[in-house]
Parts: structure tokens; C-alpha cells; sequence
């Protein structure tokens, strides 16, 4: 097949042309799809055969005549040949700026995710590799599994034998620990004595001795971007930024919520706007890992400046994360006092601030769900966006309180149901990720993959977990691999036949997919523009492989996107 660009280039001369498949839109953002299998998940109308899109936006749903109605007679178009389409899809949780700089890294996931001694030879060969083939690297990246305890976590001595004259930085698969060498311990100011910030130094392992480890957790991971980050240049994170939003692109993602970030990284995606390069809407929340927020003068006005410089189609910001705890088995796990947590959320919900927490216990949602119902009772009504992030455990009394405070849930199946997750073993009797009992209470599901923390970030993946909620047995250790792991093998991990974790709280198809799009649409506050494809809405739609309201539940999972458009130009095609 020849190559469609040159197709709809030449075509725009012509009277109408027609593709199959599109590698860029006209300028203007004009394009023709036709003769679809297309869901619009617009409950009005949910399915359609043709959608004209004029300047980025929809201009007719419906049949191909009306479609072709709406739009100049030279308008390009793709044929879909009975394919079918979605609304791009609304990924309510990643960290776009960590996961660009983890693509550029080396990865060495594990199928038992925890590195284990036999292991350890082979990490050090290939770490080793990799810094020699990147000699004027500023700073190395490496994404590895490793425990963060004695005697398998990689103190920095380690680290030092493999790399010593630059900065190492070992992420874990979780993005809740790192693992440095003493480079970047003394780049980043951790020495013997304690850090001035007692958040920060709670997440640095120190030796008997007082010593850093080179281990740390939770906010100590804070002091190490501080002083890692500016050694990448503008120019290079930009270049990084735009091969992490086509890698998302490349799986039908078309709008994001960027989970943590500041002024700085908000700055990043204004500069790719400006210059047309940006191929994802972005919201970003101003948050750091499981690190206590402080209302100081310059946080305030930092939050402030991001909302009035940047409440576009294409950057957002009026978001705030705050974490509730931790990840499990890494600190502590409460990381507020309640009561200052509470004095927090009453206050930047009275500024207008919408809010996400993290969450993955109980006692940590019900204290979320306390702080929003007190924000509410005390600042009055308005039109909120709160969130919990994951969800994993929820008493039953909660659950009602998701739809009568407004307070989505935002979830990321592909962590759900491996042997080695507390509340996945078959004789506890608390339920863990309970999808179908939040819809069926009326809370709003915003579907996502957390990646970096997910890898790939491959929705379809997660649309089978929360079909199937399939149980996965994860004590094969196996080789070191060199590409990470994946929901589609669950970090190497094996299905247990026939074995699936509490299958009535699955959900279907269709609502996972509405999870995708309306559900995170609505937890993004962009509603009113993505997230369904009806008249007046952006451009934004992927073309899938298959089927996935008449695929099999295998199928499910091997779905992936043959064409994405952003508001009306085609900014992924699969390779044929």
C-alpha cells in the first residue's frame, strides 16, 4: 500500500478522496470518516456509521449522507470498512514526564518483580551496557524490581561498582521507591546528617550506622528529582515529552490526566502547544509522591498562576493531588495528620481547587470521604471534580458516599488480582477492588493505567482485567528480562485456569469503555469536549483492530489501535 500521507496530500487537490487509513489530517483538521462500526458513547446516540469533523470538531454523527453534508465536497476521507471507532480514549491517571523519561531508560522489570540474587550479575552486566552506550548521558535511568529491604535492596555501594562518576537513578516498578548510587546521593544533599524536611527524611533508609542507604521511599524520592531533573535540558525533556505522547497516541490515548507535577512541567506542555506540537490534551495535578502538601505563599501562587495561564482544550492545570498513604509495604502508610489533611481540603476546595487523593486503604477512603463531605458542608455548593485514586479497598458503608458527594473513583485493573497482592488471597475475606459495587452505588469510574507505574500503558489490557478479573500466580522468578512487564503477562506471571478474583464485582465491556471515555472525561472536567463523539465535541477518535463488544474474552486483551486522531489529525497509524 502505498503511503496515505502522500494519498491525502495529493487528495486535497482532488474532489474527494478516499483512504483507508490516514498518517496526517489536512491542516485544518477537516476529515471524513465513513462506513464505521462507531460508538459514540453518547447515550442519546450511541452508534453511528460516518462522522464529519470541520476545524477539530464533530460536525455530524450519523449516516454517511448527513455526514457528507457537512463538510466541503474535497473533504478528505478515511473509509473505515466496517472498523471499528471510539471516542480517543481519556487516560485519567499517568505520569507523562516520568513514563517519557523511563521510555528513553533502561528497563529491567522482572517477571517475580522483586530482583532476586542469581539476578543480580545480570542486572550489573546490563547496567553496565547501558552507560557505556550512552557516554555523555548527564544522568542514567533504569527502571528495576527490586525489594527495598535488606538483604536483596541495592545499596549504593552496588550502584557505585556499576556507575560512580554520574548520577544513577534505579526506579521501582511502583514509582514509590528509588534506588541511587553516591552521586546522586550527594547531588541531592543526603548525607549522614538528618534532612531539614522530616517528610523527606522519612523516606531515607539509613545503615546502623546513620548512613544512607541509597534507598528511599514516599517524599525522600522528592530530594532526588529536585536535584536530578534540571540535568536534562529543556530541549531534551521537550523531545523526550513528544515520544511519550505518541507512545500513548500509539494506543489510542488522546487525552490524559497528568497525575503529579508543578509550574515547571505545566510550562513544558505550554511550549509543545505553542509550537503545534503537543498531541494530547493534558490536565495536570500539582502533586508529589505521598509528600504532605504546605499551604507556603509560593505553593499558593505557583497554583494560582497555573490555572490563569493555562485552562485550554490542550493544557489545563486547577488540580491538586494529595496522597492519603503510600504504597503499601514501602512506609508508613497514613502520610497526613487527619486533621491537617482535612484543614487542607476545606481550603483549597474554598479556592476552588478540584482535588484527587490517593487511596489504597479503607481507613485511608473513609478519612478522604470525611475531608471531601466536610469541604462541601463548609464552602457550599458548586460544580466539583473529586477524585480517589485506586480504590482498592472500600468499606461498605462508603460506597454510597462516592454519588451523593459527586466523588469519582478512579481505577487501574491491570493491578488487580495477582497472588502476590494483600486482599487477593482466596481465604481473605476482604474484597479488594470492588468495580461492580462503586457503579452499581452510582459513583463515576474513571479508568486509567497509572503508567509509568503500568507498563505498557495499554488500556485493552485493562479492559480484559476488569472483564475478567482473571487471578494471576506470580512466583515465577524466570530470567531478568529486559523489557518490562505488562498486564498482558502480568510481569511474566502465569493465569490460573479458570481462576478469577471475586467475578462479581466484574464489569462489561461497554461500561469499561465508558469508563475510558465519558467516566474520565467527567473526572478530567472536559465533559463538554472529549469523551463522547457528538456535534460540537473535539475530533478526537481511535480506530481499533477489532471489535471489542464481539470479541472473545482472549481477544480482549490483544486490541490495539490502527488509527488515532486529534481533533481531526491523525497522529498514530499501526504499521501495516
Amino acid at each position: 500500500m502505498q503511503s496515505v500521507l502522500r494519498i491525502l496530500v495529493a487528495g486535497l487537490a482532488c474532489a474527494c478522496t478516499s483512504v483507508e487509513y490516514a498518517r496526517a489530517a489536512p491542516p485544518t483538521g477537516d476529515v471524513l470518516l465513513i462506513r464505521g462500526h462507531i460508538y459514540t458513547a453518547d447515550p442519546a446516540q450511541p452508534w453511528a456509521d460516518a462522522i464529519a469533523i470541520r476545524a477539530g470538531r464533530i460536525v455530524a454523527v450519523g449516516r454517511e449522507a448527513e455526514a457528507r453534508r457537512s463538510v466541503p465536497k474535497n473533504t478528505a476521507t478515511i473509509d473505515l470498512k466496517g472498523r471499528t471507532a471510539l471516542p480517543g480514549l481519556v487516560d485519567a491517571h499517568v505520569h507523562l514526564l516520568f513514563g517519557s523519561l523511563e521510555l528513553a531508560g533502561l528497563n529491567l522489570s522482572t517477571p517475580s518483580r522483586s530482583i532476586t540474587a542469581d539476578q543480580v550479575a545480570a542486572f550489573t552486566q546490563q547496567v553496565t551496557a547501558f552507560a557505556q552506550a550512552n557516554p555523555s548521558s548527564a544522568l542514567l535511568i533504569v527502571r528495576a524490581d527490586f525489594a527495598t529491604a535488606d538483604p536483596l535492596a541495592p545499596h549504593h555501594e552496588m550502584l557505585d561498582g556499576i556507575v560512580a562518576d554520574r548520577p544513577v537513578v534505579v526506579h521501582n516498578t511502583s514509582e514509590h521507591a528509588l534506588f541511587v548510587n553516591a552521586k546522586t546521593l550527594a547531588l541531592a544533599g543526603i548525607g549522614d546528617a538528618p534532612l531539614a524536611d522530616p517528610a523527606e527524611e522519612k523516606g531515607v533508609l539509613r545503615d546502623a550506622s546513620g548512613h544512607p542507604t541509597g534507598v528511599l521511599l514516599e517524599a525522600a524520592q522528592e530530594t532526588v528529582e529536585r536535584a536530578v531533573l534540571p540535568l536534562i535540558p529543556d530541549a531534551e525533556k521537550l523531545r523526550l515529552l513528544q515520544i511519550g505522547m505518541r507512545h500513548l497516541n500509539s494506543f489510542g490515548i488522546t487525552s490524559i490526566v497528568n497525575a503529579t507535577g508543578d509550574l515547571a512541567e505545566l510550562d513544558l506542555y505550554g511550549k509543545l502547544r505553542d509550537s503545534g506540537q503537543l498531541t494530547l490534551r493534558t490536565r495536570t495535578a500539582f502533586g508529589a509522591v505521598a509528600y504532605p502538601h504546605r499551604l507556603s505563599a509560593q505553593f499558593l501562587a505557583d497554583l494560582e498562576l497555573a490555572r490563569t495561564k493555562y485552562h485550554d482544550e490542550w493544557v489545563a492545570a486547577n488540580l491538586v493531588k494529595f496522597f492519603a498513604d503510600g504504597s503499601t509495604g514501602l512506609a508508613p502508610p497514613i502520610v497526613y495528620v487527619p486533621n491537617d489533611y482535612r484543614s487542607l481540603v476545606k481550603e483549597l476546595d474554598r479556592r476552588g481547587y478540584d482535588l484527587m487523593t490517593h487511596a489504597q486503604r479503607g481507613d485511608s477512603v473513609h478519612l478522604i470521604l470525611d475531608a471531601y463531605a466536610g469541604a462541601v458542608s463548609a464552602n457550599g455548593p458548586r460544580d466539583r471534580r473529586m477524585r480517589i485514586e485506586h480504590n482498592f479497598l472500600v468499606r461498605d458503608g462508603d460506597l454510597a458516599r462516592y454519588r451523593s458527594l459527586g466523588v469519582s473513583a478512579g481505577i487501574q485493573p491491570d493491578f488487580c488480582c495477582q497472588t502476590l497482592g494483600t486482599g487477593y488471597d482466596a481465604a481473605d475475606p476482604t474484597v479488594a477492588d470492588r468495580w461492580r459495587s462503586l457503579l452499581d452505588s452510582g459513583a463515576n469510574l474513571a479508568m486509567s493505567t497509572d503508567w509509568p507505574c503500568s507498563w505498557p500503558p495499554d488500556p485493552w489490557v485493562n479492559v480484559k482485567q476488569a472483564v475478567t478479573r482473571q487471578v494471576w500466580h506470580s512466583e515465577d522468578t524466570g530470567p531478568l528480562l529486559t523489557q518490562p512487564f505488562d498486564g498482558a503477562n502480568q510481569g511474566g506471571a502465569k493465569p490460573v485456569a479458570d481462576t478469577f478474583y471475586h467475578p462479581e464485582e466484574r464489569i462489561t465491556v461497554r461500561e469499561a469503555i465508558d469508563g475510558y471515555t465519558r467516566g474520565s472525561a467527567y473526572a478530567a472536567r472536559a465533559e463538554d469536549r472529549v469523551g463522547q463523539l457528538t456535534v460540537g465535541h473535539l475530533g478526537d477518535v481511535v480506530v481499533l483492530s477489532a471489535d471489542p463488544f464481539a470479541a472473545g474474552l482472549e481477544e480482549l486483551g490483544n486490541i490495539h489501535a490502527e488509527l488515532t486522531l486529534v481533533g481531526g489529525r491523525v497522529v498514530f497509524e499501526a504499521p501495516h
